[in-house]
């Protein structure tokens, strides 16, 4: 059984205190935190010196290497192909790429559509591309008022024969929602459209299968999923074999070279192998089976251990009034452990700060979920309060934030 008890240690950060206090690190405040193997992979690799890939001499040797277990590692967590990986600063500026290029096989009249669930990297890109295309944009909406998810009764009514993309979220990063991915990407392709999935926010929280979704890319950001701040991409490989990268002439002209765009951060890429390796086996022990094998062991009972937390969180705050929660809160719902919260007579701001300073790290605002806080109006309220769990927080952490909570609604003198 997982314990978060025994992952802690591995977190040097975990250990910070504030007037004696131990901090609550929730994945709000711009992520996760890092384990020392992590870390350590990343400061081996500097302090050993690197140098770029193709040279016959050691340094350059060990950035072939490390490159190949990169993309090894996150084939292995995805279910790809190596050859169908590649790398960039991180998930917005992958999608950016992929959008310009993408956008020069679209003509005028035809149609792509993104939802209002998304997080804004997998909006503006296409809404930009399409701008400069001449092609039209079709929302998906999302229900509020029926569990938060999306309208998928309403997607084949945005499909046609000229639509070119679909857009989707995995799992939305504002409110917890977790999206059929496998059923808008069979209904765009019943069409002849292609899926782009953004998997950012479900990376850390379920086990991602891109043979299951059967979507054409997805992307995600490994310092969500506790690695450093590198995106990966996920391309079928004929599609980035046949797509036009914007790139440099001396770059490889092959997938999936040609997608990343100058010198990687090798260092980095020595982290992201460590991280999935961490996933598969966070207790810290080598896993003794194949390394997808063990994700899927170790996926499974992290995602346990956060429903646990979820269920805890949820009927706590069922008998704190004035305390109100955007998203999923239905027991059976299928979601991350990720909340959207407003407390009554305090700003979301306020909130945050007063949270911070009892030692509860949380986020303010629309964390870049515009559309989601603009269809909940609530964006030029100052959005809302993101509360959400990970492997390493523990239910006395929960009870922390619970209390805190109970304290703030009720005015107790900070």
């Amino acid at each position: 059984m997982f314990d978060p008890h025994d992952v802690r240690p591995l977190f040097p950060a975990l250990q910070r205190t504030l007037d004696g206090e131990p901090v609550v690190y929730l994945d709000g405040p711009g992520g996760t935190q890092t384990p020392r193997a992590v870390s350590a992979a990343m400061a081996g690799v500097l302090d050993r010196g690197i140098s770029n890939l193709g040279g016959s001499f050691a340094s350059s040797r060990e950035a072939d290497v490390i490159s190949a277990a990169a993309r090894s590692a996150i084939a292995d967590l995805i279910n790809s192909g190596s050859n169908e990986i590649a790398f960039g600063q991180n998930m917005t500026s992958l999608t950016f790429a992929v959008s310009r290029a993408l956008a020069r096989t679209w003509q005028a009249g035809d149609e792509i559509v993104v939802t209002r669930l998304d997080h804004d990297a997998n909006i503006t890109p296409w809404l930009v591309a399409a701008e400069e295309r001449g092609v039209t944009v079709r929302w998906l909406d999302f229900l509020p008022e029926s569990g938060y998810d999306l309208d998928y009764s309403a997607l084949d009514g945005l499909l046609r024969e000229n639509t070119r993309l679909v857009a989707v979220t995995h799992a939305s990063n504002a409110l917890g929602t977790i999206v059929d991915v496998a059923r808008v990407v069979e209904a765009a392709h019943s069409v002849g459209a292609r899926v782009f999935v953004d998997a950012v926010h479900y990376t850390p929280h379920r086990l991602v299968d891109v043979q299951s979704l059967d979507c054409d890319f997805l992307v995600a950001s490994a310092y969500k999923f506790f690695g450093p701040h590198t995106g990966f991409l996920y391309g079928r490989h004929e599609l980035l074999a046949q797509l036009e990268a914007y790139k440099v002439r001396p770059a490889p002209s092959d997938p999936p070279g040609k997608w990343e765009t100058g010198t990687q951060s090798f260092e980095s890429l020595a982290g992201v192998s460590a991280a999935v390796d961490y996933l598969a086996s966070p207790g810290g022990s080598a896993a003794a089976v194949p390394r997808r094998a063990a994700l899927q062991a170790s996926m499974e009972a992290i995602g346990g251990h956060e429903k646990s937390l979820a269920a805890g969180f949820l009927s706590a705050l069922e008998n704190l009034e004035g305390v109100t929660v955007h998203g999923p809160t239905h027991k059976d719902a299928n979601r991350t452990p990720t909340f959207a919260v407003a407390v009554a007579g305090l700003t979301p701001d306020e909130v945050q700060r007063r949270l911070g300073e009892r030692g509860i790290f949380v986020w303010s605002g629309h964390y870049y979920a515009v559309e989601v806080m603009r269809r909940l109006g609530l964006l030029e309220a100052g959005g809302l309060v993101r509360i959400g769990f990970v492997n390493y927080n523990t239910t006395e952490e929960l009870a922390r934030v619970i209390d805190a909570l109970d304290q703030l609604r009720v005015g107790t003198p900070q």
